[in-house]
């Protein structure tokens, strides 16, 4: 007699591991939020939630080769908190206050330990940001992936008021804002891998950038969650546009916020943290291609009407931005200073 399991797929671990993230799911609820896992479909109610004329906003995303580190040491427990942060933020850039979360789990053979400890991270982001974990996927296809493997895939909902949607008033002398990163976050891993490989540096050897952690913890540093701050900025009216600083960089997803006729000046220098400098020397990695791939230290990007209200504010949320320059009249691009100096 041949069974399901003998096959590969263990329901009975399936089932484990939703009774595991139950009360992780349970922990993130919030207003809006009908009945919980198990269900065939997640009900959300926009009423309850306090929207009176809302549109939807929804984005899914994935955490890319950023997996391949986790798989590879064992460092399963923030790639979660990097999916739901990779969504979100997506969300917040559109005005959008994110109100539930789904995710999509696929390996070729399921281990509930690090499943769990996925889903933790998951659940983790959602709190963070203000959004429920309603549900979910977890799909166990043997054959499909190699051993140990498994791929992430999360799916945000959230909504705004008709009248409330981002890019809206963005003119030129508005200022540029840079709220900081807090590392490479979720983008770029196909090169940070290739670069690690160069080196010829062990996962665990110490980070030459962040010698107090393992290369591997260094890097696995999750995506920073901008939600909170992006939303209080908007709901005090000191909010133009915003942009998440993903795969593209600067560069690549500052002008998809833009409107035709404006450009962004950069002329002001930034902080960036060690590991682009590091990742930029040890890899010959030229500067223009850095900020086409990488962050370089500044997350996500605000065009704002006043800056020093708009600095105050998020001072007072524990942000530290930083100003990056300013909304001038062009043809939709980005255009840098000569003489910033990033990464010298």
């Amino acid at each position: 007699m041949t069974t399901y399991k003998d096959a590969g797929v263990d329901i009975e671990a399936g089932d484990a591991l939703i009774d595991r993230i139950k009360p992780l799911a349970a922990a993130t609820t919030r207003p809006g939020v009908i009945g919980g896992l198990g269900g065939f479909g997640a009900l959300f109610d926009l009423k309850a939630a306090g929207f009176v004329d809302p549109v939807l906003v929804s984005s899914t995303d994935g955490v890319g080769t950023k997996l391949l580190i986790a798989i590879e040491t064992g460092l399963h427990a923030t790639v979660g908190i990097d999916l739901v942060a990779m969504c979100v933020n997506d969300l917040v850039v559109q005005g959008a206050e994110p109100l539930f979360f789904l995710d999509y789990f696929a390996s070729g053979h399921l281990d509930v330990g690090d499943a769990a400890r996925v889903v933790a991270g998951i659940a983790e982001g959602c709190h963070q940001s203000g959004c429920a974990l309603v549900g979910g996927e977890t799909a166990e296809m043997p054959g499909m992936y190699a051993a140990g493997h498994y791929d992430l895939a999360g799916f945000a909902v959230g909504a705004a008021e008709r009248g409330a949607l981002l890019p809206a008033g963005v003119r030129a002398g508005d200022v540029v804002l840079g709220l900081p990163s807090n590392g490479v976050h979720s983008n770029g891993f196909s090169l940070v891998r290739r670069v690690v490989e160069k080196s010829g540096l062990a996962w665990d050897a110490p980070a030459p950038f962040a010698p107090r952690e393992t290369l591997a913890q260094a890097l696995m540093t999750p995506t920073r969650l901008y939600v909170r701050q992006v939303l209080a900025l908007h709901r005090a009216g000191l909010l133009h546009a915003a942009a998440h600083i993903t795969g593209g960089g600067l560069p690549g997803n500052v002008p998809r916020v833009l409107p035709a006729g404006l450009d962004v000046v950069i002329d002001q220098p930034w902080p960036v943290p060690e590991v682009f400098g590091w990742l930029s020397r040890r890899g010959n990695v030229r500067i223009e291609e850095m900020l086409q791939v990488f962050n370089c230290g500044i997350g996500m990007v605000l065009v704002v009407p006043e800056a020093d209200a708009a600095m105050a504010l998020l001072a007072e949320l524990g942000e530290e931005p930083v100003v990056l320059g300013f909304v001038a009249e062009g043809t939709g691009t980005v255009r840098f200073a000569q003489d910033l100096g990033l990464l010298a």
